[in-house]
């Protein structure tokens, strides 16, 4: 797919949350101003990192992992020789959850198809699932829900799967935002992260 029809395309799931009114969560952001988070990076990356839902720093601004847990991101991509802007970064659920909880299963089911189109749309080699349910959702998605075990034994694993345009990987890695609150993960996320770059 070219690069407008690939603009194109993602424009229009943008056009979509802007006014996704059936969605449990925006009467929340409209009370509270703020944006849908929809995604952002290289159209034609090689690698996707989906993490959970924004938080209120990315909800604000509209951007994926522009708070406290995207600095330890852009750590980890720089520490792994990747350029952020050469990578996409979006989330399963598009809009902040109240309180910063977790997203429910119906907020998950709600945003995922948008998920899947902007898969579909950039055609990623890899997909870097950012925490728990962003791995659990992608291994049920790709078909590997037999090889579904907690994070803490699946981080840093590649998973072969197959998407509708090929051969693809999905890698189960520790949310960023899991290593401010425990030091001692970080060196396990600087070597995970390594393992993105040996598969594309």
């Amino acid at each position: 797919m070219e690069a407008e029809k690939r603009n194109d395309a993602l424009k229009k799931i943008k056009d979509e949350l802007l006014v996704f009114k059936k969605s449990p969560l925006y009467k929340y952001r409209t009370e509270n101003k703020y944006f849908p988070v929809i995604g952002e990076g290289s159209h034609f990356a090689k690698i996707v990192l989906v993490g959970e839902a924004p938080g209120k720093n990315e909800a604000l601004q509209g951007r994926p992992f522009c708070g406290a847990s995207g600095r330890v991101l852009n750590q980890l991509l720089e520490s792994s020789g990747t350029k952020r802007e050469d990578v996409y970064i979006t989330n399963i659920v598009k809009d902040r959850p109240p309180e910063n909880r977790d997203p429910t299963e119906e907020e998950k089911k709600i945003y995922a198809p948008f998920l899947d189109r902007q898969i579909e749309i950039i055609q990623p080699k890899v997909i870097a699932a950012l925490g728990r349910h962003s791995m659990e959702y992608l291994m049920n998605r790709f078909n590997l829900a037999d090889k579904l075990e907690p994070i803490s034994y699946a981080h840093g694993k590649a998973f072969e799967a197959k998407a509708s345009y090929g051969r693809i990987y999905i890698v189960a890695l520790y949310h960023p935002a899991a290593s401010i609150y425990n030091i001692n993960l970080r060196s396990t996320l600087v070597s995970d992260f390594k393992i993105i770059n040996s598969l594309v």
